[in-house]
């Protein structure tokens, strides 16, 4: 069951019972967890999707741009540089193994850029509140498994194997085939549209936001018993 549906629930169950009880402890334990779980919901709504009247939200979209340069970049940096290249074709192997190589490549800057992006855009300051960056941090490892997937899918593709066996077979140079595939990623990152970028990356993290809400919910219900014993 959704995480964020079961914190909310019991926050709800809580405002009901100290209520109609005339439970003052409850009841404000309730309202405060309620408060934070809707809030921190409502934060994880934003990040992904466009909100009348509250400025900031569907960050994800808003920065489209800027995630597309950090992907061509990643992979361009990390995996097609003129030097990678050019060490693969003094190997003259016909049959490179890109997948292996994928999985040995440090992506943490990607993740890195990832949440500097989301650190720098308008989201930032309402991430913030909720621990700013750390608590997209235990996201990391699940971002490098599926970002090493797509990749070693694209990888895979008939249209990249020919590049790369039609380039090796024509003995061209280490620059013309980073010229070759600078245009093929740039053409596959133009097929890319906000809603694409915002499904991958919503894939990857959403889950795990889910945690934003239930600790929003516990220590709101912390600071809620607090007050009320006070």
């Amino acid at each position: 069951m959704n995480k964020s549906f079961i914190t909310n629930l019991l926050a709800v169950l809580c405002v009901v019972i100290g209520y109609f009880f005339n439970q003052a402890i409850v009841l404000s334990v309730g309202l405060f967890a309620l408060s934070g779980a809707v809030t921190n919901l409502l934060a994880v709504h934003m990040l992904f999707e466009k909100v009348p009247l509250l400025y900031g939200s569907g960050v994800i979209a808003l920065k489209f741009e800027s995630f597309k340069v950090a992907i061509r970049n990643l992979i361009l940096t990390e995996f097609f540089s003129e030097q990678k290249i050019n060490n693969l074709l003094n190997k003259a192997q016909p049959n490179i193994d890109f997948e292996g190589i994928i999985t040995k490549v440090d992506l943490n800057p990607a993740f890195d850029n990832l949440l500097h992006v989301i650190e720098q855009s308008q989201f930032g300051s309402m991430l913030g509140m909720f621990g700013g960056t750390e608590a997209i941090e235990p996201m990391r490892e699940k971002f490098i498994e599926k970002m090493q997937l797509s990749l070693a899918q694209i990888s895979q593709t008939d249209d990249f194997k020919a590049l790369v066996n039609d380039t090796l077979s024509q003995g061209n140079s280490a620059q013309s085939l980073h010229a070759t595939v600078l245009k093929l990623v740039d053409e596959r990152l133009n097929e890319l549209t906000p809603k694409m970028v915002k499904d991958i990356i919503q894939t990857m993290i959403r889950e795990h936001l889910g945690w934003l809400v239930v600790w929003g919910g516990v220590f709101g219900g912390l600071f809620g018993l607090i007050a009320a014993i006070i």
